[in-house]
């Protein structure tokens, strides 16, 4: 089935279908931007690869650009190791900000760049179990339900061109102060992320982190930064109703944890 697939699609699909890989949810004007085209031409795309079911390409907010996201036959397509993803609607605006962070990192916001990594490739690296280099998770100490070492990933890792690490962590909640501290005991242990960089939409959030940052004594090592996040484009602000009620009861779009790969946010 992957190869037949892979062999009807063209290079620019496997582009559109590699960045969709990357994350659990996108939209349209993202998917525009990452291929350098105008909305409308980047939808013409995308429904081309919703009807041979490489994506799955939806509107889920009123007045919102639609969603997409990539399949299990997509995914087998361009032969990626990957889970399919689901779309939570409760971290829906999270997942849309952190797709424009990816974006801008790709087109130096951040300086030249090595490597992009996500946190759905950090995370299904670290349960390869021919992995051939070091896990990417930060180790938090104790066993998950799984009965594995718990581990915090970041949303975003960058490998600048001198092997330097920076994580990123789009952080639009609060975290209580004790999970603060155990992520922040993490990254003070850990010797593979050079700089970690918090960005947060409000000053109550900047303290909070910042606070946790102090205990953990570690402020040569992690910065927080303020963003303008009032409004993530493409994204609703919190609270907003779905498309329709047909669409709230897609099994497609069961907010849900994903269980096989650990997720946080």
């Amino acid at each position: 089935m992957g190869a037949r697939a892979g062999s009807q699609i063209t290079e620019r699909d496997r582009a559109v279908l590699g960045l969709l890989a990357e994350h659990r949810v996108m939209v349209v004007p993202q998917v525009a931007v990452g291929l350098e085209v105008s909305d409308r031409t980047a939808a013409a795309r995308l429904r081309d690869l919703r009807d041979q079911r490489l994506i799955a390409h939806e509107a889920i907010f009123r007045n919102q650009p639609a969603a997409v996201w990539i399949t299990r036959r997509g995914l087998d397509a361009i032969e990626s190791r990957l889970p399919p993803p689901s779309v939570d609607l409760k971290g829906y605006r999270h997942d849309i900000g952190v797709g424009w962070l990816w974006l801008h990192a790709q087109r130096g916001a951040f300086g030249p760049v090595a490597a992009l990594t996500s946190e759905r490739e950090m995370r299904s690296h670290d349960l390869r179990a021919d992995r051939t280099a070091d896990r990417f998770g930060v180790a938090l100490g104790g066993l998950d339900s799984f009965g594995r070492m718990t581990r915090h990933y970041p949303d975003l890792l960058l490998t600048k061109m001198d092997g330097t690490r920076v994580a990123f962590e789009l952080e639009l909640t609060a975290k209580s102060g004790r999970r603060l501290d155990t992520i922040m005991r993490g990254y003070a242990g850990d010797g593979q992320i050079d700089t970690t960089v918090y960005l947060v939409p409000d000053a109550s959030l900047a303290r909070l982190i910042g606070d946790a940052v102090a205990r953990a004594g570690i402020p040569d090592l992690v910065q927080v930064r303020r963003i303008s996040a009032a409004l993530i484009p493409g994204a609703p602000l919190p609270g907003a109703r779905s498309a329709s009620p047909a669409t709230r009861r897609s099994p497609a779009l069961t907010v849900r944890q994903q269980a096989a790969d650990g997720t946080e946010r």
